[in-house]
């Protein structure tokens, strides 16, 4: 194959070398072969490189022995299944590829779960095991035990780049939310686009470490974590082979009225004169109200240790009353503090500690910005509601087909006494699992999660369940488009 691909590649120069469109003085067309020959010796490059791994994988698969490690010590397979995310870093080329051309690739996987919850969730959310869904009253969704079977983890997505300067990234999945909820339905995870160091679009918050996901396969994951997929706009400087990055966020603001929020407009100090006609209730007064983008900056240390990262955040929480134009706003900050450390082989210790107040809509689960900071109505003001995460997980590999993941978080409120009784305060999750990959780019594994909330009041509810999954991903490796 070899040979017919030079002599395409000389065809090409030939026919280029007598094409009346080229320019008419030689340093033109000095510029313009030398572009078309790099071109041609990138495909090239690439055709060999397919040639060498198709040849590498019939030997393998001939003799019966497991894939080789990667250049960077993980395994293949491991690293195919675990680490989606990987790949896609704001200000990164997806894959390299010489100016003019448009390289892309399409990739995702068909995830199914079998799970057996020993009690009850709400049933929007039985998928997963989400904290804040946990009763904290006996039989509130009906006696306890159910099986579930679910595709919404389910992905699909496209990513690529043209030429070393511009990517994109687009993906989405099956797991509905919002008024989508319990729904196995079409979800945007990203949309984001870069232009060099500059990047605009949905995606990670600037905030966030992504790479503390442990490797578990329940949807929902860490409690305690900082997870949030934002709409933002991001510069990103290399420093080596570290970062530093600053962006401008979405700000919305998760705001609750807490005790006062199912009374009448008849109760407030000085009630309108038609109260006894509004049928709405206190709860429906309150509006946020953001008026300034939140800014996030982030500094990730990269090297063989692993990395470190630490993030802060700064926010304009603002809110409203509807139709009185009366508004005030607090203001919220937050750190976050991240490693993921190689230990052994493919091992990996992640944690993650974060705090701030006013940062609730930033966490994974539990959070609320804003809360009343009194039981007295005719007193009673805004607080920002300070926040503590934990994430301590390790995620060990017992060999190149075999994995295991173990550990804690949890997520811990300083609620307001204006908050009611039946708010969320605080929430813990553990979970264990052995996963197995008996292919490339296939996984199957159980996992038992336990969880627990408690309320303001005191009130507590837990929760564990087993969870069986297959998971198949694919990968259509990186493709030229003209």
């Amino acid at each position: 194959m070899r040979p017919t691909l030079n002599a395409l590649c000389m065809a090409a120069l030939i026919a280029l070398c007598n094409s009346p469109t080229l320019a008419a003085s030689d340093a033109e067309r000095i510029r313009a072969l030398e572009a078309q020959l790099e071109q041609q010796k990138a495909m090239l490059e690439q055709q060999q490189r397919m040639l060498q791994s198709m040849e590498e994988e019939l030997r393998r698969l001939k003799s019966g022995t497991a894939p080789a490690p990667r250049e960077d010590g993980t395994d293949p397979v491991i690293a195919e299944i675990t680490e989606p995310e990987a790949e896609h870093r704001p200000g990164v080329s997806f894959e390299e590829s010489v100016d003019g051309t448009l390289s892309a690739k399409i990739y995702g996987f068909a995830q199914a779960d079998a799970i057996y919850d020993f009690k009850r969730v709400d049933p929007d959310w039985n998928d997963t095991l989400r904290v804040t869904t946990i009763p904290t009253r006996s039989g509130t969704y009906g006696d306890d035990g159910e099986v579930v079977f679910g595709v919404r983890q389910s992905r699909l997505g496209i990513s690529g780049n043209y030429g070393p300067d511009i990517t994109f990234l687009l993906e989405a999945e099956l797991f509905g939310v919002g008024g989508d909820e319990g729904q196995t339905t079409p979800r945007l995870r990203h949309a984001w686009a870069t232009y060099r160091n500059f990047g605009m679009g949905q995606y990670w918050s600037n905030f966030m470490d992504a790479d503390v996901f442990p490797n578990t396969i329940d949807y929902w994951g860490p409690t305690g974590m900082v997870f949030y997929r934002n709409q933002q706009a991001r510069y990103t400087i290399a420093l080596e082979e570290d970062e530093f990055s600053i962006s401008l966020e979405d700000p919305g603001t998760a705001l609750t009225v807490g005790r006062f929020r199912d009374l009448g407009f008849c109760d407030l100090p000085e009630p309108p004169p038609d109260c006894g006609s509004i049928e709405s209730s206190l709860g429906d007064l309150f509006q946020a109200h953001n008026d300034l983008p939140d800014l996030a900056l982030r500094y990730r240390n990269n090297g063989d240790f692993g990395h470190y990262q630490v993030a802060g955040i700064a926010r304009k929480l603002g809110f409203e009353a509807r139709g009185s134009g009366d508004s005030d706003e607090e203001y919220g900050w937050g750190i976050n503090a991240s490693t993921v450390l190689n230990t052994f082989g493919n091992d990996k210790l992640k944690l993650q500690l974060v705090y701030g107040e006013g940062i609730g809509n930033y966490m994974n689960d539990g959070g609320v910005d804003i809360a009343p900071d009194s039981a007295d109505l005719a007193s009673a003001s805004a607080e920002t509601v300070p926040l503590l995460g934990i994430v301590a997980y390790y995620d060990h590999y017992w060999n190149a087909r075999w994995s295991t993941s173990l550990g804690w978080t949890m997520t811990d409120l300083d609620t307001s006494a204006g908050q009611a009784d039946s708010e969320f305060e605080t929430g813990q999750l553990a979970s264990i699992n052995l996963l197995h990959y008996p292919a490339d780019n296939v996984l199957m594994g159980t996992e038992f999660g336990w969880g627990q909330r408690e309320d303001v009041g005191g009130n507590t509810g837990s929760d564990y369940r087993i969870q069986f999954t297959l998971k198949v991903g694919f990968d259509s490796g990186n493709f030229i488009l003209r």
